[in-house]
Formats: structure tokens, sequence, C-alpha cells
């Protein structure tokens, strides 16, 4: 008797051809283009929130300050300003990033937890060479220069309120002055950033950037108002975010006329006494 037998089992597998391999490539290619706008949308955004909370926390801790001291605040530049020191590009400056030198002395060092990170925006990947080794600079954050700073009265006409203490805060109000804000890692120096008031609100031609704001958020940047509330401001005009040169400081205090942030941040910075 004769049995049947099956034919010997053919493989049907079998390798890509470069064709194929490269309309893979190309998929995979497109597909990465836009995921990444995606990501790093997402990772800006979780920044920006984290920003949002160092900011309230910042003010927390000057208030509990206020508080301890009978609703004075301390000075935003001066013999008792809330924080010394002076940050530039100097790798000797041990300003720029020993959380030791300037941070841990801080008037504010005590009722911020001992939490060095909410004094830097995580957005600021500013750093300077210290014996060979990168280390991130310490501090994006500066104070209103109208809370009781030594040197502000010349950034604005005569008669512009100057708080002292807490009562004083009431033109245009707790929630409209911003107290803290993150200053651009190239223009950032005292503990103070300035506002400059000459012009306002009506002479936009004599309008001046003093100290310009940070814009690590897309174009934004954070503040914190005496209220207690952070804010995440858009900027609008080109000359508020001029191109970062590693390496290099910004001239300050520039003209800026008809600048619709710098009137912004003056309708929230101070008024004249009435």
């Amino acid at each position: 008797m004769k049995t049947r037998t099956s034919p010997p089992h053919r493989s049907t597998s079998r390798a890509f051809t470069l064709i194929e391999l490269l309309v893979v490539i190309a998929i995979i290619a497109i597909l990465a283009s836009m995921l990444l706008p995606a990501l790093a949308r997402s990772k800006t955004k979780a920044q920006g929130i984290l920003c949002l909370n160092n900011g309230r926390q910042m003010t927390l801790a000057w208030k509990l300050y206020t508080d301890d001291f009978n609703e004075k605040v301390p000075q935003s530049y001066g013999p008792n300003a809330w924080v010394q020191g002076n940050m530039d590009l100097n790798a000797a400056n041990r300003s720029n990033w020993d959380i030791d030198q300037d941070l841990k002395k801080s008037l504010l060092w005590p009722y911020c937890g001992a939490a060095a990170g909410i004094w830097k925006c995580p957005a600021d990947r500013s750093t300077v060479r210290v014996a060979g080794v990168l280390r991130p600079r310490v501090r994006s954050i500066a104070m209103s220069g109208w809370f009781d700073s030594t040197d502000v009265a010349g950034f604005g006409p005569t008669g512009m309120r100057i708080y002292k203490t807490m009562n004083d805060v009431v033109d245009p109000g707790p929630s409209m002055t911003w107290v803290f804000i993150d200053e651009r890692e190239d223009s950032i120096n005292d503990g103070e950033m300035i506002v400059g008031m000459n012009g306002y609100p009506d002479a936009p031609a004599q309008w001046k950037i003093v100290d310009y704001p940070a814009s690590y958020h897309g174009g934004a940047g954070g503040l914190s108002f005496a209220d207690g509330h952070s804010e995440i401001k858009k900027w609008l005009d080109g000359r508020t975010m001029p191109p970062l040169k590693k390496g290099a400081e910004l001239a300050l205090n520039v003209a800026s006329a008809n600048n619709r942030d710098v009137l912004w941040l003056m309708e929230r910075t101070t008024r004249k006494v009435k």
C-alpha cells in the first residue's frame, strides 16, 4: 500500500527591501516630527506650572516675613534687602552658584522651608563653569524695585508710591501689584527688578525697559502678586524678548516707546500718591 507524502514546507518569510526600509524610516520620521512639538509644549506647560508654584511659595514666605515684622516689607535693594549678592556671568562670583553665599543668608530663607529650588525658574538653564564643571545658577527671581528700594526714585516722576509696609499696597492694590518676577539670565544682577514709571500712563515716548523679564515659557514669564497669586504672562513685543547671547549681558535701561509689555508692567507696579 502506497502512502502519500506531503511536499516539504516552504518558508514564506523574506527580508525587507531597501525601499520598504526607507518607507518605514520615513513614516517614523513623520510621526516623530508630529509628536516632538507636542512633547515640547507639554514640557513647557509643566515647567510653567512649577514656575507658578515657585512664585506662590516665595510670596508666601514674603508674607510670613511681613506678618512677623508688623507688616514692614523687606527691601528689594538696600541694607535690609531680602537677598544680598549680585548675579553675573563670572564663575569666580559664588553668588551665581553657591546657595550658601546669599540664599541661606536671605531674610526670607527661614520662611521658605529651606527650598532652594523655588528661587529659580525650572526653565532657566543658565550655568557658570567652575573648575571645569558646569554649575547651575541659583536664582532667577527678583523683587519689584518699588518695594522700599534705596535707588528706585530716579526711575519715575516724583510722588510715585514706594511700598514700605503692606498697608502701603493700596493702589493699584494687592491683586494688581507684583512682588516677584523671573528675570532674564542676561539681565539679572542684584535682588531687585525695576519697572521704570516715567511716561506712565500717557507719554509712551518716554517708556523704557530698565530690567528685562524672563520669557522662558514660550515667550512668557512668571510673576507673583501681593495677594499671593501668581501668573504666567505672555509678552507681546519683540523688544521685551531680545535674542539670548550666551555669555553676554544685556544693555539695561533702554528706550522702548509704545511697548505694550512695558505698559502692562507699569499698570501692575505702582501709582502716584494721591
